[in-house]
């Protein structure tokens, strides 16, 4: 992250942009500190306070650096505004602009007191020239964005001065943590995507209640996979299979629960059918030396014999299947000198004769396995839904009035929920050496020290009813939770479903490309601070703009990098297509997906033959890092592992966004040079 650069502020009509997206949006600037100031209280400096002069003002105001607020009265320590910017850097030129009430009777710093409305200094301007078109971004509706009129999630109106109630300070001190002079994360970076403003989403908000009788059922529901897997098939459940079913039917489900599929069509998951199905009759595994080649083809003769005799076969597929499976038990007696090659070479032909058999024998079963798992699901749904209804009903909790949203475009902004949240129970918090655990009925989930204060300022940046930080703890233990039960309890399960690029791309692709977004991350993985990810009741509150494929921007520099599940990507190429088909503003995609070609994977060949494709280049397997899913609480040196596959960089962008992010041979080469594997391997 940077440091604040304090210069002395000249607002112009240049924060915003044109109707054509060829303006850039004005990057915050702050105040200066150029005349020295006299020492503050070190609580104050703690928390982030420092003295500055105002040139404009010519006499001294307040300044806090983690929260962008400044002050003309010295603050009082626990009672500053966090949902503020009294500098107006980031106000649009409407009208009806007000300000929102501080607490405890200090004054927000303005640009001039003493002029007139109007006037030379004043930041607001005419209305002649600068018109509000359809087509003219503004700036979003956001907790840190004054005169827009910032959503109560109680009353859905506008905040009257003197109502807000003031927060209490950080409960940590935000801080840069590094890795080898290299940040994890950058959430200084200013969005350039640019939405059409939405309403509250109707998601119910989060209870550690709710969510851990979502964890327990969710763990339950693993179990039945497991049983039947091994009941029916007699196999155990594929790796990750279970998680990858969970991504895919969230692509179709319309159901309520955030995490569970209750509403898909069709029932049957194309993902878990495949992937048990390439587990019949017998797993196979990767085969590094001879002996366990041949011991493999004779595993895979046997069971395939043994299940064409248990299953209701029809008489030509039971006399293939057993005599190839003979044959070949024969040639292993008989032959004491083949290579693993050859051995490979035997089973490669014996599953081409026997699985077609194998298949058609199993199908049923297989499915059976699917409906079930997916009708339970939905039962546990129902359960989920029924409860979480009651409880906000103990809690008072009704529904709000609909909410004033206007058919103008802005810069994105995290998702909101459209119900208030429910008081929240507590939930305990303590520090183990650089992990913080927090315990809710004797659940303990924990994050590393230094993710808990990216969380910290995240939440700052992004969550609009909670200015005294009295939900955080028990919102951050909900998200963590939800991570942990969709991640499996398995050893570094799940965790290469939330891989993430590493650091020095990120930079390249911000500098070279004016990425400022991603579209598939989460709170605990994200570079950037605004990102789409895949709960947006548990996530909004830490920047999310909620899932990938309901968000729909007009224009903006993107990075895709989703999670290894076919149908999902392939629903992303669709998503893709659609937007930069509709858009004529900038639009950028920059896709990061696995070299998959054998076979070759919809999703790439349809990227590969796109209308919108302008450059394609490969990343060899082993020659390149992702960070690790588990980043928030693996060690260092278990932060970066090396791709076992390659990876294909795909830029898809129209016409707009070729012409002001075009992927030129220098751009390309800076990326490339970044993306080797001495740029992160080094600093562990």
């Amino acid at each position: 992250m940077t440091s604040e650069n304090h210069t002395t502020v000249k607002v112009d009509t240049s924060m915003v942009m044109s109707p054509t997206g060829s303006a850039t949006q004005g990057s915050p600037v702050s105040p200066s500190t150029s005349k020295p100031m006299p020492e503050l209280p070190d609580e104050l400096v703690q928390a982030g306070w420092s003295k500055c002069w105002s040139k404009r003002e010519n006499r001294p105001y307040w300044f806090n650096r983690f929260t962008n607020q400044s002050l003309w009265e010295m603050p009082v320590l626990g009672q500053h505004d966090v949902i503020s910017d009294p500098l107006g850097l980031n106000a649009a030129p409407a009208e009806g602009t007000g300000d929102a009430g501080v607490g405890n009777g200090q004054r927000k710093r303005r640009l001039s007191e003493e002029a007139a409305q109007g006037g030379p200094n004043s930041f607001k301007r005419s209305k002649v020239g600068i018109p509000v078109t359809p087509t003219t971004p503004i700036v979003p509706i956001s907790p840190i964005t004054p005169g827009a009129k910032p959503w109560n999630s109680t009353t859905g109106t506008e905040d009257k001065p003197g109502q807000h109630s003031m927060p209490a300070p950080a409960p940590y001190r935000p801080s840069l943590y590094r890795s080898c002079g290299r940040i994890y994360w950058d959430l200084d970076v200013q969005t350039n995507a640019v939405i059409r403003e939405r309403p509250p989403a109707n998601h119910l908000p989060p209870h550690p209640e709710m969510e851990l009788q979502r964890a327990q059922l969710t763990t339950k529901l693993r179990q039945h996979y497991h049983e039947l897997c091994y009941q029916r098939e007699g196999i155990e459940p594929p790796r990750e299979s279970f998680n990858r079913w969970l991504l895919e039917r969230k692509v179709l489900d319309k159901g309520p629960d955030p995490l569970l599929p209750s509403e898909c069509d069709p029932i049957i998951s194309p993902s878990m059918f495949r992937e048990v199905m390439n587990d019949i009759p017998i797993r196979l595994s990767r085969i590094k030396y001879k002996e366990e080649a041949r011991k493999l083809l004779f595993k895979y003769a046997e069971a395939a014999k043994k299940m064409i005799d248990s299953r209701n076969a029809t008489p030509d597929s039971r006399k293939v299947v057993k005599w190839n499976a003979e044959d070949t038990m024969n040639w292993l007696r008989r032959d004491h000198s083949a290579s693993k090659e050859d051995y490979m070479d035997r089973l490669d032909h014996l599953r081409k004769q026997c699985g077609p058999h194998v298949a058609a024998v199993a199908k049923d079963s297989v499915e059976g396995i699917c409906t079930k798992i997916y009708h339970i699901s939905a039962e546990y749904v129902r359960r989920i839904h029924q409860a979480h209804q009651a409880l906000l009903k103990d809690c008072n909790v009704s529904d709000p009035e609909a909410a004033d949203v206007q058919d103008r475009l802005v810069y994105c902004y995290p998702i909101r929920l459209a119900l208030p949240s429910p008081a929240q129970p507590r939930v305990e918090l303590h520090f183990e050496n650089d992990i913080a655990c927090l315990r809710y009925k004797g659940e303990m989930v924990k994050v590393n020290r230094s993710y808990f204060t990216k969380l910290e300022l995240l939440y700052r940046y992004s969550s609009i009813d909670d200015p005294r930080f009295e939900k955080f703890l028990s919102r951050v233990w909900c998200l963590i939770k939800r991570y942990l039960v969709m991640f499996g309890a398995g050893v570094n399960e799940g965790t290469g479903l939330q891989g993430a690029l590493p650091v020095p791309v990120f930079e390249a692709l911000n500098k070279q490309f004016g990425v400022t977004f991603e579209c598939f991350a989460s709170p605990l993985n994200s570079y950037f601070k605004q990102f789409c990810s895949a709960f947006p009741d548990t996530d909004g509150f830490f920047g999310s703009r909620g899932p990938f494929l309901n968000f729909s921007p007009a224009s903006g520099s993107f990075e895709a990098n989703p999670p290894f599940s076919e149908e999902l990507m392939d629903a992303m190429v669709t998503h893709f297509e659609k937007l930069l088909e509709k858009s004529s503003e900038p639009l950028s995609f920059i896709i990061f997906v696995p070299e998959w070609r054998d076979p070759l994977t919809p999703a790439l060949h349809r990227m590969e033959t796109s209308a919108f494709l302008r450059h394609q280049m490969s990343v060899p397997a082993f020659e390149h890092e992702y960070r690790s899913g588990s980043q928030h609480i693996c060690k260092k040196e278990e932060m970066y592992y090396k791709a076992v596959h390659g990876t294909v960089i795909i830029f898809l962008q129209n016409a707009a966004g070729f012409a002001k992010w075009e992927p030129t041979p220098e751009r390309i080469q800076e990326l490339l040079a970044a993306y080797q594997v001495s740029s992160s391997s080094s600093c562990l």
